[in-house]
């Protein structure tokens, strides 16, 4: 396989010309789940309501889960989205944060941030932002975040520790991660790991479920938990049909918090 460099220009150009053809007004092609958008987004847990609430350009059909249920928000609260895409969990998330609340998407595809922002300023929206960036290297400031979400992006990183590094970094001390994505429960064969389009496709990139366990207690994060999709199997076989996908990877929910900081105070005596 290529290595990284040439690995990350090929996820950039598939999801670049996903947000061309949504622009255009046209169906998505090679991406995590590429039906049609409604179906597919109701299929992994997003409600009618939910999905004829955002703009159209927004709702790729892209993901692998609802992260904005499993987030609990509450009103007020500052949420990124990591890999954003054109920015149909931000446009839900600032629903449930509300006017006092703030919602920022990160992506690395310039197209998608420019389709999100697009997006953005038809619907008026003025607590909803979007800044180009890996996920990486997150254009955030240290412990300014209350909730992080993301929906089957993460398996797309060439160097996921990193990502729950700065994940950890940028939310403030109480902080959650609520995330939905598809990850390894068995040793991928190797004809999927060298396959392009498995990869850009959100599966040969998925890493072992305790390994992701692992990464995530080395950059601190407490309270981790993973559960499986109850419709795992049926979103994968969309996605593969005809295939024996579902007997290496699964669609999953992950929890995780960052602890609360303890400040000691030394008395003077």
């Amino acid at each position: 396989m290529a290595d990284n460099d040439e690995l990350k220009e090929q996820i950039q150009r598939t999801y670049a010309k996903i947000a061309i053809n949504s622009s255009a007004g046209g169906c998505c092609s090679g991406g995590c789940s590429c039906n049609s958008s409604s179906e597919s987004s109701m299929k992994v847990g997003y409600t009618e309501e939910e999905i004829l609430s955002v703009p159209s350009e927004a709702n790729m059909g892209l993901g692998c889960g609802n992260p904005t249920v499993i987030a609990a928000l509450k009103e007020g609260e500052m949420v990124l989205d990591l890999g954003s895409g054109g920015g149909f969990d931000c446009f839900l998330a600032r629903r449930q944060v509300g006017e006092t609340g703030y919602v920022i998407g990160v992506d690395m595809t310039p197209e998608m941030i420019k389709l999100a922002r697009q997006n953005v300023k038809e619907s008026g929206y003025t607590n909803v932002e979007f800044r180009l960036g890996e996920i990486e290297h997150l254009p955030i400031a240290d412990r300014s975040i209350d909730v992080i979400i993301s929906n089957c992006v993460i398996n797309l990183s060439l160097d996921k520790e990193q990502v729950f590094k700065e994940a950890y970094r940028v939310l403030k001390p109480g902080g959650r991660l609520s995330i939905s994505d598809v990850v390894a429960t068995a040793e991928l064969p190797e004809q999927i790991k060298q396959d392009l389009t498995m990869l850009t496709g959100c599966v040969a990139g998925a890493e072992y479920v305790e390994n992701i366990r692992t990464m995530m207690q080395n950059a601190g994060f407490k309270d981790i938990k993973f559960t499986a999709e109850e419709n795992s199997k049926e979103i994968l076989m969309s996605w593969v049909p005809n295939s024996n996908i579902v007997d290496y990877v699964a669609s999953y929910v992950i929890e995780a918090t960052k602890s609360q900081i303890v400040k000691k105070i030394k008395l003077m005596t």
